[in-house]
């Protein structure tokens, strides 16, 4: 048996090892910290290999044969498709099942698409058909010609009618019952050739020209059937005019803004309670097609040269110039699909665009094409054409 004394007393130096500990709890960190920047960086070069890539081919991923669908036209909601015409609406996913269909017969039916609603009217006519994802919620029909409709996010419907040079402006909640109207008399020289409902309802733009001068001038006036408006007069929180300058179009592209498309310069006005001008893009050249969303406003126009190329400029609503192309692709529709890309398309030929001015997918197909929308997804698209609808994804 060894003697105690042959034992040696070992010191344990306790912040040494809390030292140790700690040097390799930090080594461990590290590694993670880069792993981690890594595994980002990896994701972001690949995203960014996918933003600035272009692509010149596809694959079907799924194909719906379809019948005579040169009479139709197309639009997005709620992430499906809507299928309308003289004959009807029909609601429908991308693999072309049909969530709900809606007959009736029109002239000249338009569309217009406000969040959860759409409301479907006939130009020139009486009816207002106003759905939402689950179908029918009203059918209204008016005592005189409308001009064009505007509906809101709950279902409000605006309506501009049009009888014996006079105009009517009425509102009517989404079962039916009026709930404010105004008359402008165009014999007086303002006429009214567009409203916007804003998404609440709350607020109602009127764009009139008026001619009484002898130049064309645009008015456009704001109305608020909220409380802050009941203290104005006739409830007008703001009225804009605008001399030489012809305002085809207004539209609210979100809960608080509403722009303005002139033919020489587009207004961008928000506020909650009283919309306010913040700003204006003068255009440099006569337009040929202007296009929105509520990020975006986009614009093509000539650049007179002998190939006929025309160019691309989209502005955010800060009127900053955010993308600019040229192509020489005769198109006969440029806009906005729903991931704010811009698709250009003609009979046979299709370009994609991004906002970051690259060129995404150039493409003539064997066949006509009657629309072509994003679906969700990296480079998923359906593409209607002559015959078939095609779930496609780019390659």
């Amino acid at each position: 048996m060894a003697d105690k004394k042959d034992f040696r007393e070992i010191e344990t130096n306790v912040e040494e090892i809390e030292e140790k500990i700690m040097l390799h709890r930090r080594k461990l960190f590290n590694r993670v910290v880069r792993i981690i920047l890594i595994l980002v960086a990896c994701v972001a070069a690949a995203g960014l290999w996918m933003a600035l890539r272009s692509y010149t081919s596809y694959e079907i991923k799924n194909t719906i044969e379809l019948g005579d669908k040169s009479a139709s036209r197309y639009k997005s909601f709620l992430g499906n498709i809507l299928e309308y015409s003289n004959d009807g609406i029909v609601y429908m996913d991308g693999t072309g099942a049909q969530i709900w269909n809606q007959s009736f017969e029109m002239v000249s039916p338009q569309v217009t698409i406000c969040e959860n609603y759409v409301a479907v009217y006939d130009k020139n006519g009486t009816d207002i058909y106003l759905l939402n994802d689950a179908g029918l919620v009203k059918n209204l029909e008016t005592t005189m010609p409308i001009s064009t409709v505007s509906v809101a996010n709950q279902g409000t419907v605006a309506v501009l009618m049009v009888e014996d040079k006079n105009y009517f402006v009425k509102l009517y909640d989404k079962g039916g019952k009026e709930l404010a109207g105004g008359e402008f008399f165009g014999e007086k020289g303002n006429i009214p050739v567009d409203i916007a409902l804003s998404y609440d309802a709350q607020k109602l733009a009127v764009d009139m020209v008026d001619i009484t001068s002898g130049t064309l001038n645009t008015t456009i006036s704001f109305y608020n059937f909220g409380s802050v408006g009941q203290n104005e007069i006739d409830n007008n929180v703001g009225t804009y005019t605008y001399e030489d300058i012809f305002i085809p179009e207004i539209e609210y592209v979100s809960k608080d803004r509403m722009i303005a498309l002139g033919n020489s310069k587009f207004m961008i006005f928000e506020g909650a309670q009283k919309p306010k001008l913040k700003k204006e893009i003068v255009l440099e050249k006569e337009v040929s097609n202007v296009f929105y969303t509520n990020k975006y406003l986009g614009t093509s126009y000539s650049n007179n040269d002998e190939a006929g190329t025309m160019h691309l400029c989209v502005y955010d609503m800060s009127g900053n110039i955010v993308m600019e192309n040229d192509t020489d692709m005769q198109y006969t529709n440029v806009e906005f699909n729903s991931n704010n890309e811009i698709c250009l398309t003609n009979q046979y030929e299709c370009e994609i665009y991004t906002v970051h001015s690259i060129k995404k997918f150039a493409y003539t197909f064997d066949t006509a094409i009657y629309k072509i929308l994003y679906e969700s997804g990296v480079n998923n698209y359906i593409v209607i054409r002559e015959g078939a609808m095609d779930e496609v994804r780019l390659k």
